[in-house]
């Protein structure tokens, strides 16, 4: 674990509980966001019911197998997009990108090992919500594919921990400096400390 002089050092951590919650409040808001503008442009004349039915053959239309291996795709590019971002800002560039699973969770991770300041910090963790969730909702609601809106959607839930991570840190000075926690769900925070200007006394 690195260690910087002239930093205060603190741990900022999320409790597996509220994540799991937080998964399951930003469902709803996700599917009216995307959902719901897809619905009206592009089944205006069919009940949800057979929206839905429709909608299920389309995905899994695919195939279950491949279906499931997009996603699982889908999900090794979510952490290489948190790596090539971070990777871009850390001195030693991948050396310091580490990726792993935390086995209790079943949950994949990228760990940046050295410490960046909270701008950099945020653009590595919100890039894999904009590029793998946002931006193809988007681009399905425009072209009326719903095999990408599902991929979209799924993977802009899938950043909800991302978004805990952002929020826990959004409020801190921009110049200082993130590092990951490296078996926690947090990280720790680095304040430089101030530097007060001492006056002699006439």
């Amino acid at each position: 674990m690195q260690e910087l002089k002239d930093y205060k050092k603190e741990k900022l951590t999320i409790s597996l509980a509220w994540a799991n919650i937080f998964g399951i409040l930003i469902i709803l808001p996700i599917g009216l966001i995307f959902g719901l503008p897809y619905y009206f442009l592009w089944e205006p004349q069919i009940s949800i019911k057979e929206y839905l039915d429709n909608a299920g053959l389309q995905v899994f239309g695919l195939g279950i197998l491949m279906f499931f291996g997009i996603m699982l795709f889908g999900i090794v590019l979510h952490e290489l997009i948190h790596g090539i971002v971070w990777a871009k800002y850390a001195k030693n560039g991948f050396k310091s990108i580490k990726f792993g699973v935390l086995w209790k969770m079943l949950t994949p991770y990228c760990h940046c090992k050295e410490a960046l300041n909270v701008r950099q910090y945020i653009k590595g963790a919100i890039a894999p919500a904009i590029i793998m969730g946002i931006i193809p909702s988007v681009i399905a609601i425009l072209i009326g594919n719903f095999g990408v809106l599902i991929f979209g959607m799924f993977f802009t839930l899938a950043a909800g921990g991302d978004l805990l991570m952002i929020n826990l840190i959004r409020k801190e000075n921009s110049t200082d400096l993130v590092q990951d926690h490296p078996s926690e769900v947090g990280c720790y925070i680095y304040r430089k400390f101030e530097q007060k200007a001492t006056h002699n006394k006439l």
